[in-house]
């Protein structure tokens, strides 16, 4: 089965460039449907779901292979070699930051410019370095996380979306949660939380836009700051929206942000 069919990608708009926008754990590419659309008039842009997600096709998934963010990388360069894509911009939300620096990283010349959509390297406190949660708080949440999916969507939706004045949002990202398969949910949330890629920030060769959001539970500021000093000649922008998906909460803000950051460039 070709890439473009087992990742359900999507491409649309008229412009010589393309922007891949990569969905963050527990999504699908409808989660970039209020931001994608804007680039249209001057970017090709494409959009896929990772395996497991959206229309991916499930029969795809090998557990044994997806057990690592570099497989996703992977799937990212498959996407942008099928397309003969020219160095595109790669947009990725969440743990898809990470998988879009793996694939800058093992792939140097393949990505022309990234845009990390709250990033973050790890997501366990080490040594000064603070990632928001201990190991047993990871540990404890991906236990819960195995023993009923569901009811740990239902709880974290709303934590991760922030924006408790706009229920609807939280209620979405669980709806969202629960469209997934578990299974394949389960094993990228244990790759996606107990992941840590702060030795290959430095390695990124390719100008990178940081945005970072107020009061995100999953990537506070402190990561962002992170982030930015360990990647040499990247932007970092704090964005007015709060919440981890700023995509959804604040959609407006996000298009201005990155398409400010591009006409620069």
């Amino acid at each position: 089965m070709s890439v473009i069919k087992r990742n359900n990608v999507r491409v649309s708009g008229t412009g010589s460039r393309a922007i891949v926008f990569a969905h963050g754990f527990g999504c699908d590419q409808a989660m970039w449907r209020l931001v994608a659309p804007a680039f249209e008039p001057h970017y090709r842009v494409v959009l896929f779901d990772h395996l497991g997600a959206g229309g991916s096709d499930l029969s795809s998934y090998d557990p044994a292979c997806y057990d690592r963010l570099e497989a996703y990388a992977d799937d990212v360069v498959a996407i942008c070699d099928a397309l003969h894509l020219e160095r595109p911009i790669f947009v990725g939300h969440s743990v898809s930051a990470m998988i879009g620096i793996v694939a800058a990283v093992r792939n140097p010349l393949r990505l022309g410019q990234l845009v990390l959509v709250g990033p973050s390297p790890c997501y366990i406190n080490d040594d000064g370095y603070v990632g928001g949660y201990t190991r047993a708080d990871i540990e404890a949440l991906l236990d819960f996380l195995d023993d009923n999916y569901v009811a740990w969507a239902r709880m974290m939706a709303p934590t991760i979306m922030g924006n408790t004045d706009r229920p609807e949002l939280g209620t979405e990202l669980q709806d969202s949660f629960c469209l997934t398969d578990p299974t394949a949910a389960r094993q990228f949330a244990r790759v996606t939380f107990l992941s840590d890629t702060r030795s290959e920030l430095d390695k990124v060769q390719v100008p990178t836009l940081i945005l970072q959001c107020d009061q995100d539970a999953i990537a506070p500021a402190a990561v962002g700051d992170y982030v930015h000093a360990a990647m040499r000649g990247s932007t970092l922008v704090r964005m007015k929206a709060t919440g981890h998906c700023p995509h959804l909460s604040a959609p407006e803000e996000t298009i201005a942000a990155i398409r400010t950051y591009l006409d620069r460039q």
